[in-house]
């Protein structure tokens, strides 16, 4: 019997010629991703930090994204005590304020290589599977004693294997299908697992890839990851990485998969994740004329080039509905210098929309665009819980930026397609 994607990363990181599912393996991931939280991680070590010093300046991938700039006091003296710590210790993957999000930077500035394992302490780290990385997130303990080691041990996961078919109609998108997977399954149905995408890749860009790997998590999976193709090689070789400077890996033909499934991309359509929870998918239509207050482009799922570019084609020369605000955040300084280069940012700017600094801001709810109780939300983010964006009493609905843009102009849930 072949072995998956994940067998054959973690059995060539192991130094074994193969692993059976279930079993354990001590590996060296190539990078730790951490980001505002890197000071509570130093925080519990200390006292070993002073004895032995980190294992490696290059393992550690840091990025200050989550509160930035800092909204209090707490934030401040933790951004503080983490840019202590990198200059103390001679980090040189550090990215400050106003960089972008930690999984945009850390892909940007070529530290997401095939067929290497990378791990972080922030569940969206699987979003590097759409390079062909074996990308999962780790907790904080994990990343402290990863810092100190350089080394931690992961369980052999089951893998499920998604054929995808065909290409997407017009207003429907890489979202679109990851919310329908994720609908499909459940938040639970590839719990522990890796989920290996086959078919007709080449009709994904390589951003839709990280929009869909970056929901891996949100079904549950360990990793989610795309094979590596001339896309992908030719995405690397844009932002630094050289063709031939990695080794790509892909599942065996006979591979054992615990699950298969099969999505024929044209036919789906545009889709909404309702409140509170991910799974609770509908298609646009059943939740059409649901008002909105707020809508949220942007994110580690949705704060690329071509979403904002997507967003501004349907909002050319529109205003949006004076009771929407429309926050608008890029992933990335380079996204922002992009978009602005071009004329999109000019574009959602003149329809209504508030240009928020690169990084997380309203997602986890901490600033720049906390609900109030009775409000409602339609956001390109992943996650939709109650608090997500800072009070239990509002709504968040998840859906594509077609969806998203759309839907401000109205300041209700929209079809998109109404406005190609």
């Amino acid at each position: 019997m072949g072995q998956t994607f994940a067998q054959k990363v973690l059995a060539r990181a192991a130094g074994l010629d193969e692993v059976a599912v279930s079993q354990i393996v001590t590996v060296r991931p190539a990078h730790l991703l951490t980001h505002d939280n890197t000071a509570a991680i130093i925080g519990k070590i200390g006292d070993d930090l002073a004895q032995y010093g980190v294992v490696s300046p290059d393992l550690s991938v840091i990025v200050l994204d989550h509160v930035t700039p800092a909204a209090n006091e707490k934030t401040a003296t933790g951004h503080k005590n983490v840019r202590e710590f990198v200059a103390k210790y001679g980090i040189h993957n550090f990215y400050d304020v106003g960089e972008g999000i930690c999984h945009q930077i850390l892909v940007e500035k070529g530290h997401a290589r095939p067929g290497t394992i990378i791990v972080g302490s922030d569940s969206h780290t699987c979003s590097y599977g759409a390079l062909g990385v074996f990308s999962t997130g780790v907790d904080r303990t994990e990343s402290a004693a990863l810092l100190l080691t350089g080394q931690t041990w992961l369980k052999v996961p089951p893998t499920l294997r998604i054929t995808l078919r065909g290409r997407f109609q017009p207003g429907v998108g890489a979202k679109d299908l990851v919310l329908r997977i994720i609908g499909d399954i459940g938040a639970d149905g590839a719990t522990y697992s890796a989920v290996e995408f086959h078919g007709d890749i080449a009709n994904l860009s390589v951003p839709e890839r990280f929009t869909v790997a970056n929901m891996g998590i949100e079904m549950g999976a360990k990793v989610a990851v795309f094979p590596v193709d001339e896309q992908t090689v030719e995405y690397l070789e844009q932002v630094g990485v050289a063709r031939g400077s990695y080794e790509p890996l892909w599942a065996d033909a006979d591979a054992d998969y615990v699950r298969e499934l099969e999505y024929d991309l044209a036919a789906l359509e545009p889709v909404v994740a309702k409140p509170h929870t991910v799974d609770n998918v509908c298609p646009v239509g059943e939740a059409a004329g649901t008002r909105i207050n707020q809508c949220l482009l942007g994110t580690c799922t949705n704060g690329r080039l071509n979403d904002l570019r997507e967003a501004a084609g349907i909002l050319k020369g529109k205003r949006i509905s004076p009771n929407v605000r429309l926050l608008v955040l890029p992933a990335s300084r380079a996204v922002f210098e992009a978009a602005t280069e071009d004329g999109t940012m000019l574009t959602l700017s003149r329809a209504g929309a508030t240009v928020l600094p690169p990084g997380c801001g309203p997602c986890l709810g901490a600033h720049q665009g906390v609900l109030a109780p009775g409000e409602a939300c339609l956001s390109t983010a992943n996650r939709n819980f109650k608090g997500r964006m800072g009070c239990k009493e509002a709504e968040i609905y998840l859906a594509a930026p077609a969806t998203v843009a759309a839907s401000a102009l109205y300041g209700e849930i929209t079809d998109p397609r109404k406005e190609m």
